[in-house]
């Protein structure tokens, strides 16, 4: 069985959206949310499909390997990064290397960086009059959003559309390409 290990910042529609995929799968376990925010909606998402939490500080994550030999010991095959806002610190990416995937509210290698998340990057779209904004689910390597491409999705945005449009059409192409890639990267793991 493989297992994956979600790492949430904020609501966690997305980690939802992946547990629920993943739900009816004897072959795959989301094992695990871990989350640095103590007042994240994921939390409770988390206990209302019984899944363990695992919470955290700044201290912690990149001060100790606490975490990488917590994911270590319970044998995680995936980390999937769900609107986890942390960069991930470097002896993680040794640990897990082309195991640690994300998603990108925009089509990378635009937008991209730190600080570039949630909003930000939708009012940015819009700023710079783009036609099509979308998602990027890649790699994780120790820099923001710099890891390598495995998925692109994209919509169009309308001179009409507010950041809100934007948010609210690339957050249904994460709800429907983010559980089917990790599938797929998984079938990829040996």
């Amino acid at each position: 069985m493989k297992r994956i290990a979600l790492f949430a910042s904020g609501s966690g529609s997305n980690a939802e959206k992946i547990a629920t995929y993943f739900a009816d799968n004897a072959d795959i376990d989301v094992s695990l949310i871990v989350s640095n925010n103590h007042k994240a909606g994921v939390i409770e998402r988390a206990r209302r499909l019984h899944i363990p939490v695992l919470l955290f500080d700044r201290k912690t994550f990149y001060e100790t390997d606490k975490i990488t030999q917590l994911l270590i010991n319970q044998e995680i095959d995936l980390i999937v990064l769900a609107g986890f806002m942390w960069l991930m610190p470097s002896d993680l990416v040794r640990s897990f290397p082309n195991k640690i995937v994300n998603i990108h509210p925009a089509l990378l290698p635009k937008f991209g960086g730190k600080g570039m998340y949630g909003h930000f990057v939708h009012e940015a779209v819009v700023a710079a009059g783009e036609t099509e904004s979308g998602i990027t689910i890649h790699y994780v390597n120790e820099r923001y959003d710099e890891g390598q491409v495995i998925y692109q999705a994209s919509c169009p945005v309308l001179p009409t559309d507010t950041p809100d449009d934007v948010a609210r059409n690339v957050q249904v192409l994460e709800h429907t390409h983010y559980p089917r890639v990790i599938a797929e990267v998984l079938a990829g793991l040996s």
